[in-house]
Protein backbone atom coordinates (compact mmCIF):
# COMPACT_ATOMS: atom_id res chain seq x y z
CA UNK A 1 0.00 0.00 0.00
CA UNK A 2 1.31 3.29 -0.80
CA UNK A 3 1.05 5.67 2.40
CA UNK A 4 -1.56 7.97 2.11
CA UNK A 5 -2.27 11.24 4.70
CA UNK A 6 -5.64 12.05 3.11
CA UNK A 7 -7.84 12.39 5.95
CA UNK A 8 -10.88 11.29 4.09
CA UNK A 9 -9.25 7.62 3.52
CA UNK A 10 -8.89 7.23 7.04
CA UNK A 11 -12.46 5.41 7.13
CA UNK A 12 -11.32 3.21 4.00
CA UNK A 13 -7.69 2.02 5.71
CA UNK A 14 -9.20 0.93 8.82
CA UNK A 15 -12.02 -0.98 7.16
CA UNK A 16 -9.57 -2.60 5.13
CA UNK A 17 -7.08 -3.57 7.98
CA UNK A 18 -10.46 -5.50 10.35
CA UNK A 19 -11.51 -7.22 6.74
CA UNK A 20 -7.99 -9.02 6.94
CA UNK A 21 -8.25 -9.05 10.58
CA UNK A 22 -11.22 -11.07 10.37
CA UNK A 23 -9.05 -14.31 8.77
CA UNK A 24 -7.56 -15.43 11.26
CA UNK A 25 -4.37 -14.97 9.54
CA UNK A 26 -2.54 -12.81 12.00
CA UNK A 27 -3.37 -14.73 15.46
CA UNK A 28 -0.62 -17.31 14.24
CA UNK A 29 3.01 -17.23 16.50
CA UNK A 30 4.52 -17.69 12.52
CA UNK A 31 3.00 -14.10 10.99
CA UNK A 32 4.22 -12.49 14.44
CA UNK A 33 7.48 -13.71 14.27
CA UNK A 34 8.08 -12.79 10.55
CA UNK A 35 6.46 -9.47 11.16
CA UNK A 36 8.78 -8.52 13.69
CA UNK A 37 11.76 -10.46 12.20
CA UNK A 38 10.89 -8.30 9.12
CA UNK A 39 10.89 -5.16 11.17
CA UNK A 40 14.28 -5.63 13.09
CA UNK A 41 15.29 -6.37 9.25
CA UNK A 42 14.03 -2.39 8.27
CA UNK A 43 16.26 -0.55 11.03
CA UNK A 44 19.19 -3.21 10.58
CA UNK A 45 19.28 -2.41 6.54
CA UNK A 46 18.66 1.16 7.12
CA UNK A 47 21.06 2.54 10.30
CA UNK A 48 22.37 5.10 8.36
CA UNK A 49 18.94 6.50 6.63
CA UNK A 50 17.39 6.44 10.30
CA UNK A 51 20.20 8.26 11.47
CA UNK A 52 20.37 11.00 9.02
CA UNK A 53 16.75 11.83 9.45
CA UNK A 54 17.30 12.23 13.30
CA UNK A 55 20.39 14.43 12.72
CA UNK A 56 17.68 16.39 10.38
CA UNK A 57 14.65 16.76 12.72
CA UNK A 58 16.70 17.05 16.24
CA UNK A 59 20.12 17.17 14.91
CA UNK A 60 21.02 13.95 17.09
CA UNK A 61 24.31 12.33 17.01
CA UNK A 62 24.95 9.18 15.22
CA UNK A 63 25.75 7.87 18.46
CA UNK A 64 22.60 9.08 20.18
CA UNK A 65 20.42 7.71 17.05
CA UNK A 66 21.43 4.60 17.41
CA UNK A 67 21.51 4.20 21.68
CA UNK A 68 18.16 5.99 22.01
CA UNK A 69 15.93 4.66 19.01
CA UNK A 70 17.85 2.19 16.34
CA UNK A 71 19.88 0.03 18.30
CA UNK A 72 16.88 0.79 21.12
CA UNK A 73 14.27 -0.65 18.86
CA UNK A 74 16.23 -3.15 17.69
CA UNK A 75 16.91 -4.62 21.76
CA UNK A 76 13.06 -4.34 21.80
CA UNK A 77 12.48 -6.42 19.08
CA UNK A 78 15.37 -9.37 19.92
CA UNK A 79 13.46 -9.39 23.55
CA UNK A 80 9.94 -10.19 22.00
CA UNK A 81 11.11 -12.85 19.56
CA UNK A 82 13.31 -14.84 22.45
CA UNK A 83 10.21 -14.98 24.73
CA UNK A 84 7.31 -14.27 22.69
CA UNK A 85 6.10 -18.00 22.42
CA UNK A 86 6.66 -18.84 25.79
CA UNK A 87 4.37 -15.71 26.77
CA UNK A 88 1.60 -16.84 24.49
CA UNK A 89 1.20 -20.06 26.01
CA UNK A 90 -1.81 -20.92 27.57
CA UNK A 91 -1.94 -20.78 31.33
CA UNK A 92 -3.82 -23.12 33.40
CA UNK A 93 -6.09 -21.65 36.60
CA UNK A 94 -7.48 -23.98 38.74
CA UNK A 95 -11.25 -24.38 39.19
CA UNK A 96 -12.90 -24.28 42.58
CA UNK A 97 -16.91 -23.31 42.26
CA UNK A 98 -17.60 -24.68 38.96
CA UNK A 99 -19.37 -28.83 38.04
CA UNK A 100 -16.23 -31.44 38.88
CA UNK A 101 -14.10 -32.26 36.12
CA UNK A 102 -14.30 -28.66 34.89
CA UNK A 103 -11.12 -26.87 33.39
CA UNK A 104 -10.20 -23.61 32.51
CA UNK A 105 -7.21 -21.58 31.18
CA UNK A 106 -6.33 -18.19 30.13
CA UNK A 107 -5.35 -16.91 26.42
CA UNK A 108 -4.09 -13.92 25.11
CA UNK A 109 -6.14 -12.88 22.13
CA UNK A 110 -5.51 -9.89 19.90
CA UNK A 111 -7.50 -6.45 20.17
CA UNK A 112 -8.17 -6.07 16.56
CA UNK A 113 -7.02 -2.88 14.25
CA UNK A 114 -4.65 -0.65 16.84
CA UNK A 115 -3.51 3.12 16.62
CA UNK A 116 -0.65 4.07 17.36
CA UNK A 117 0.29 7.75 17.77
CA UNK A 118 4.12 8.87 18.47
CA UNK A 119 5.63 12.12 19.48
CA UNK A 120 8.30 13.90 17.65
CA UNK A 121 11.22 13.31 20.33
CA UNK A 122 12.29 10.06 19.91
CA UNK A 123 9.84 9.62 16.38
CA UNK A 124 11.51 5.75 15.67
CA UNK A 125 11.49 4.21 19.43
CA UNK A 126 8.44 5.72 20.28
CA UNK A 127 6.55 4.70 16.75
CA UNK A 128 8.15 1.32 16.49
CA UNK A 129 8.20 0.12 19.94
CA UNK A 130 4.49 -0.02 20.40
CA UNK A 131 4.16 -1.08 16.81
CA UNK A 132 6.36 -3.71 17.62
CA UNK A 133 4.14 -4.97 20.75
CA UNK A 134 0.98 -4.68 18.64
CA UNK A 135 2.36 -7.18 15.79
CA UNK A 136 3.42 -9.58 18.60
CA UNK A 137 0.18 -9.78 19.96
CA UNK A 138 -1.42 -10.39 16.58
CA UNK A 139 -3.19 -7.01 15.83
CA UNK A 140 -3.37 -4.92 12.46
CA UNK A 141 -2.14 -0.95 13.10
CA UNK A 142 -2.72 2.08 12.28
CA UNK A 143 0.84 3.19 12.45
CA UNK A 144 1.05 7.85 12.95
CA UNK A 145 4.23 9.34 12.86
CA UNK A 146 4.80 13.05 13.70
CA UNK A 147 4.64 15.61 11.75
CA UNK A 148 6.56 17.47 13.83
CA UNK A 149 9.47 15.42 12.56
CA UNK A 150 8.87 15.34 9.29
CA UNK A 151 12.19 13.59 7.96
CA UNK A 152 11.60 10.79 10.29
CA UNK A 153 8.01 10.98 9.13
CA UNK A 154 8.48 10.30 5.72
CA UNK A 155 11.63 7.63 5.94
CA UNK A 156 8.87 5.60 8.18
CA UNK A 157 6.46 5.70 5.35
CA UNK A 158 8.57 5.32 2.43
CA UNK A 159 9.82 1.76 4.34
CA UNK A 160 7.49 -0.01 6.42
CA UNK A 161 5.05 -0.84 3.41
CA UNK A 162 8.35 -2.39 1.92
CA UNK A 163 9.25 -4.72 5.21
CA UNK A 164 5.58 -5.41 6.55
CA UNK A 165 2.62 -7.51 5.42
CA UNK A 166 0.54 -4.31 4.08
CA UNK A 167 -2.80 -5.55 4.74
CA UNK A 168 -2.14 -5.55 8.63
CA UNK A 169 -0.10 -2.41 8.65
CA UNK A 170 -0.84 1.31 7.65
CA UNK A 171 1.20 4.04 7.92
CA UNK A 172 -1.11 8.01 7.60
CA UNK A 173 1.28 11.00 7.41
CA UNK A 174 -0.25 14.12 8.34
CA UNK A 175 -0.97 16.65 11.21
CA UNK A 176 -3.90 17.73 12.60
CA UNK A 177 -7.12 17.10 10.14
CA UNK A 178 -4.86 13.42 9.66
CA UNK A 179 -4.98 12.11 13.29
CA UNK A 180 -8.37 14.22 13.86
CA UNK A 181 -9.76 11.98 11.06
CA UNK A 182 -8.25 8.89 12.40
CA UNK A 183 -9.40 9.56 16.16
CA UNK A 184 -12.80 9.95 15.05
CA UNK A 185 -12.61 5.85 13.49
CA UNK A 186 -13.31 2.99 15.60
CA UNK A 187 -10.48 1.02 16.77
CA UNK A 188 -9.93 -1.60 19.11
CA UNK A 189 -7.40 0.30 21.03
CA UNK A 190 -5.55 3.45 20.71
CA UNK A 191 -1.93 4.23 21.85
CA UNK A 192 -0.34 7.60 22.24
CA UNK A 193 2.73 8.99 23.72
CA UNK A 194 2.53 12.79 23.99
CA UNK A 195 1.36 15.88 26.06
CA UNK A 196 -2.00 15.81 28.29
CA UNK A 197 -3.54 18.43 25.87
CA UNK A 198 -3.94 15.95 23.14
CA UNK A 199 -4.04 12.89 25.77
CA UNK A 200 -7.54 14.25 26.20
CA UNK A 201 -8.78 14.73 23.02
CA UNK A 202 -7.62 11.42 22.31
CA UNK A 203 -9.69 9.83 25.02
CA UNK A 204 -12.72 12.05 24.55
CA UNK A 205 -12.70 10.83 20.60
CA UNK A 206 -11.74 7.08 22.01
CA UNK A 207 -14.97 7.17 24.25
CA UNK A 208 -17.49 7.70 21.84
CA UNK A 209 -16.07 4.00 20.52
CA UNK A 210 -15.83 2.78 24.04
CA UNK A 211 -11.68 2.05 22.38
CA UNK A 212 -9.74 0.86 25.48
CA UNK A 213 -6.94 3.86 25.14
CA UNK A 214 -2.90 3.71 26.74
CA UNK A 215 -1.83 7.30 27.35
CA UNK A 216 2.14 7.43 27.84
CA UNK A 217 2.37 11.05 28.78
CA UNK A 218 4.72 13.39 30.32
CA UNK A 219 5.08 15.87 33.66
CA UNK A 220 7.81 17.24 36.15
CA UNK A 221 9.76 13.97 37.40
CA UNK A 222 11.41 15.31 40.08
CA UNK A 223 14.79 14.71 41.65
CA UNK A 224 15.66 14.46 45.13
CA UNK A 225 19.36 14.78 46.29
CA UNK A 226 20.19 13.95 50.11
CA UNK A 227 22.73 15.81 51.64
CA UNK A 228 26.03 13.93 52.09
CA UNK A 229 25.46 12.20 48.61
CA UNK A 230 28.55 11.93 46.08
CA UNK A 231 27.99 15.02 44.29
CA UNK A 232 30.74 14.49 41.60
CA UNK A 233 28.60 11.30 40.43
CA UNK A 234 25.38 12.81 41.36
CA UNK A 235 25.74 15.60 38.72
CA UNK A 236 27.56 13.59 35.91
CA UNK A 237 24.38 11.06 36.32
CA UNK A 238 21.68 13.82 36.27
CA UNK A 239 24.27 15.82 33.44
CA UNK A 240 23.62 13.01 30.96
CA UNK A 241 20.04 12.30 31.30
CA UNK A 242 18.57 15.87 31.33
CA UNK A 243 20.57 16.59 28.73
CA UNK A 244 20.42 13.86 26.28
CA UNK A 245 18.25 14.84 23.57
CA UNK A 246 18.81 18.44 24.48
CA UNK A 247 16.17 17.53 27.83
CA UNK A 248 13.44 16.67 24.71
CA UNK A 249 12.56 13.34 27.19
CA UNK A 250 9.22 12.71 28.70
CA UNK A 251 10.88 10.85 31.24
CA UNK A 252 14.02 13.39 32.06
CA UNK A 253 14.75 15.15 35.26
CA UNK A 254 12.54 18.13 35.21
CA UNK A 255 14.10 19.42 38.71
CA UNK A 256 15.80 18.83 41.79
CA UNK A 257 14.92 19.00 44.70
CA UNK A 258 17.71 19.60 47.97
CA UNK A 259 19.35 21.63 50.58
CA UNK A 260 20.65 25.18 50.22
CA UNK A 261 23.84 23.58 51.41
CA UNK A 262 24.14 20.64 49.04
CA UNK A 263 22.31 22.91 46.22
CA UNK A 264 25.51 25.36 46.57
CA UNK A 265 28.18 22.64 46.17
CA UNK A 266 25.94 20.53 43.45
CA UNK A 267 25.93 23.52 40.93
CA UNK A 268 29.85 23.28 40.72
CA UNK A 269 29.82 20.02 39.83
CA UNK A 270 26.79 20.18 37.48
CA UNK A 271 28.90 22.89 35.92
CA UNK A 272 32.09 20.68 35.65
CA UNK A 273 29.84 17.53 34.42
CA UNK A 274 28.33 19.58 31.44
CA UNK A 275 32.24 20.72 30.51
CA UNK A 276 33.09 17.15 30.32
CA UNK A 277 30.34 16.01 28.60
CA UNK A 278 29.88 19.07 26.03
CA UNK A 279 32.86 20.70 26.46
CA UNK A 280 33.42 24.85 26.85
CA UNK A 281 31.58 25.51 23.60
CA UNK A 282 28.36 23.27 23.79
CA UNK A 283 26.91 24.59 19.90
CA UNK A 284 30.02 23.27 18.53
CA UNK A 285 29.44 19.77 20.10
CA UNK A 286 28.15 17.45 17.96
CA UNK A 287 27.11 15.73 20.80
CA UNK A 288 24.33 18.25 21.86
CA UNK A 289 21.08 18.37 20.09
CA UNK A 290 18.85 21.08 18.62
CA UNK A 291 14.78 22.09 19.89
CA UNK A 292 12.73 20.35 17.61
CA UNK A 293 11.21 24.12 16.03
CA UNK A 294 10.82 27.98 16.81
CA UNK A 295 7.61 27.52 19.06
CA UNK A 296 8.71 24.81 21.71
CA UNK A 297 12.50 27.49 21.79
CA UNK A 298 10.62 30.45 21.97
CA UNK A 299 8.65 28.38 25.20
CA UNK A 300 11.85 27.46 26.84
CA UNK A 301 13.42 30.49 25.85
CA UNK A 302 10.93 32.32 28.29
CA UNK A 303 11.64 29.97 31.54
CA UNK A 304 15.28 30.73 31.33
CA UNK A 305 14.29 34.21 33.76
CA UNK A 306 13.22 32.08 36.26
CA UNK A 307 15.91 32.08 38.30
CA UNK A 308 19.98 32.18 38.71
CA UNK A 309 21.70 30.82 35.98
CA UNK A 310 24.65 28.87 37.09
CA UNK A 311 26.24 27.58 33.82
CA UNK A 312 25.03 28.32 29.90
CA UNK A 313 21.51 30.52 29.09
CA UNK A 314 22.74 31.24 25.55
CA UNK A 315 20.50 30.62 22.61
CA UNK A 316 20.44 30.68 19.12
CA UNK A 317 16.99 31.12 17.49
CA UNK A 318 18.19 30.93 14.05
CA UNK A 319 19.72 26.92 15.38
CA UNK A 320 17.00 26.63 18.03
CA UNK A 321 20.41 26.07 20.02
CA UNK A 322 19.83 26.42 23.56
CA UNK A 323 22.77 26.11 26.04
CA UNK A 324 22.65 23.17 28.44
CA UNK A 325 21.54 25.43 31.74
CA UNK A 326 21.39 25.06 35.14
CA UNK A 327 18.94 27.45 37.40
CA UNK A 328 19.51 27.89 41.14
CA UNK A 329 17.21 29.85 43.38
CA UNK A 330 14.33 28.39 41.63
CA UNK A 331 10.55 29.35 43.40
CA UNK A 332 8.61 27.04 43.71
CA UNK A 333 5.88 30.01 41.96
CA UNK A 334 8.20 30.94 39.10
CA UNK A 335 7.40 30.04 35.06
CA UNK A 336 9.98 27.60 35.25
CA UNK A 337 7.75 25.32 37.87
CA UNK A 338 4.49 25.57 35.86
CA UNK A 339 4.77 23.17 32.98
CA UNK A 340 6.61 20.13 31.92
CA UNK A 341 9.84 22.01 30.81
CA UNK A 342 11.10 19.69 27.96
CA UNK A 343 14.22 21.25 27.34
CA UNK A 344 17.46 21.76 28.27
CA UNK A 345 17.19 23.59 31.74
CA UNK A 346 17.58 21.97 34.82
CA UNK A 347 16.08 24.06 37.91
CA UNK A 348 17.33 23.20 41.80
CA UNK A 349 14.92 24.07 44.18
CA UNK A 350 15.80 24.47 47.70
CA UNK A 351 14.01 22.43 50.59
CA UNK A 352 15.09 21.88 53.95
CA UNK A 353 14.71 18.09 53.63
CA UNK A 354 13.55 14.88 52.73
CA UNK A 355 10.35 15.97 54.27
CA UNK A 356 9.90 18.74 52.52
CA UNK A 357 10.56 17.00 49.32
CA UNK A 358 8.53 14.87 49.90
CA UNK A 359 5.50 16.96 50.72
CA UNK A 360 6.35 19.46 47.60
CA UNK A 361 6.17 16.53 45.29
CA UNK A 362 2.53 15.14 46.87
CA UNK A 363 1.46 18.83 46.45
CA UNK A 364 1.68 18.39 42.48
CA UNK A 365 0.36 16.01 39.88
CA UNK A 366 1.88 12.58 40.15
CA UNK A 367 5.01 12.45 37.69
CA UNK A 368 6.05 9.96 34.84
CA UNK A 369 9.06 9.70 37.56
CA UNK A 370 10.47 10.43 40.77
CA UNK A 371 14.54 10.19 40.74
CA UNK A 372 16.17 9.78 44.26
CA UNK A 373 19.81 10.03 45.07
CA UNK A 374 20.37 9.09 48.80
CA UNK A 375 22.58 6.56 50.46
CA UNK A 376 19.79 6.44 53.57
CA UNK A 377 17.72 3.01 53.82
CA UNK A 378 14.69 5.12 55.60
CA UNK A 379 15.25 7.72 53.22
CA UNK A 380 14.49 4.58 49.84
CA UNK A 381 11.86 3.53 51.76
CA UNK A 382 10.05 6.72 52.16
CA UNK A 383 10.11 7.73 48.73
CA UNK A 384 8.57 4.33 47.72
CA UNK A 385 6.11 4.37 50.02
CA UNK A 386 5.41 8.25 50.46
CA UNK A 387 5.46 9.12 46.71
CA UNK A 388 2.79 8.35 43.80
CA UNK A 389 4.83 8.13 40.25
CA UNK A 390 5.04 6.24 37.16
CA UNK A 391 8.16 4.68 38.59
CA UNK A 392 10.62 5.23 41.24
CA UNK A 393 14.53 5.30 40.24
CA UNK A 394 17.37 5.56 42.62
CA UNK A 395 20.76 6.25 41.59
CA UNK A 396 20.68 6.52 37.91
CA UNK A 397 17.76 9.05 36.30
CA UNK A 398 16.05 7.27 33.28
CA UNK A 399 17.99 3.47 33.95
CA UNK A 400 14.06 2.49 33.99
CA UNK A 401 13.66 3.01 30.37
CA UNK A 402 17.05 0.41 29.71
CA UNK A 403 15.56 -3.12 30.65
CA UNK A 404 12.19 -4.60 28.37
CA UNK A 405 10.98 -6.35 31.07
CA UNK A 406 9.94 -3.39 33.06
CA UNK A 407 7.06 -1.92 31.89
CA UNK A 408 6.79 1.88 31.24
CA UNK A 409 4.21 4.04 31.65
CA UNK A 410 2.97 6.86 34.00
CA UNK A 411 -0.32 7.08 36.48
CA UNK A 412 -2.65 10.05 37.13
CA UNK A 413 -1.32 12.77 34.51
CA UNK A 414 1.35 11.55 33.48
CA UNK A 415 -0.78 9.16 31.70
CA UNK A 416 -2.46 5.63 32.28
CA UNK A 417 -1.20 1.95 31.15
CA UNK A 418 2.15 0.45 30.81
CA UNK A 419 3.98 -1.17 27.74
CA UNK A 420 7.31 -2.69 26.48
CA UNK A 421 8.39 -6.57 26.58
CA UNK A 422 5.49 -8.78 28.20
CA UNK A 423 4.15 -5.49 29.22
CA UNK A 424 3.20 -4.50 25.53
CA UNK A 425 1.63 -8.50 24.83
CA UNK A 426 -0.78 -7.48 27.69
CA UNK A 427 -1.68 -4.02 26.47
CA UNK A 428 -2.65 -5.20 22.87
CA UNK A 429 -4.36 -8.65 23.99
CA UNK A 430 -7.30 -9.29 25.91
CA UNK A 431 -6.44 -11.92 28.53
CA UNK A 432 -9.71 -14.42 27.83
CA UNK A 433 -11.38 -16.84 30.32
CA UNK A 434 -11.90 -20.22 28.27
CA UNK A 435 -13.76 -22.42 30.86
CA UNK A 436 -14.95 -26.33 29.62
CA UNK A 437 -17.51 -27.71 31.70
CA UNK A 438 -18.01 -31.46 30.91
CA UNK A 439 -20.91 -32.69 30.09
CA UNK A 440 -22.99 -35.36 32.60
Amino acid sequence: MTPTSAPEQSEEIVARLRAACRTGRYRSLEWRTEQLTRLRALLRDHVEDFAAALHTDLRKSRTEAYAAEIGFTIREIDHILVNLAEWLRPVPVAVTGCPPGSTAHLQYDPLGVVLVMAPWNYPVQLLLVPVAGALAAGNAVVAKPSEVAPACSALLARLIPRYLDTDAVAVVEGGVAEATALLAQRFDHVFYTGNGVVGRIVMRAAAEHLTPVTLELGGKSPVFVDRGTSLADTAARLARAKFANAGQTCVAPDYVLTDPETARALEVELARSLEKLFGTEPQASRGYGRIINARHFDRIVRLLDSGRIVVGGSHDRESRYIAPTVLAEVRADSPVMQEEIFGPVLPIVEVSGVDEAITFINERDKPLAVYGFTASTEIRRRLAEETASGSLVLGLPMAQVLDPGLPFGGVGQSGMGSYRGAHSLAAFSHRKTVLDVPER
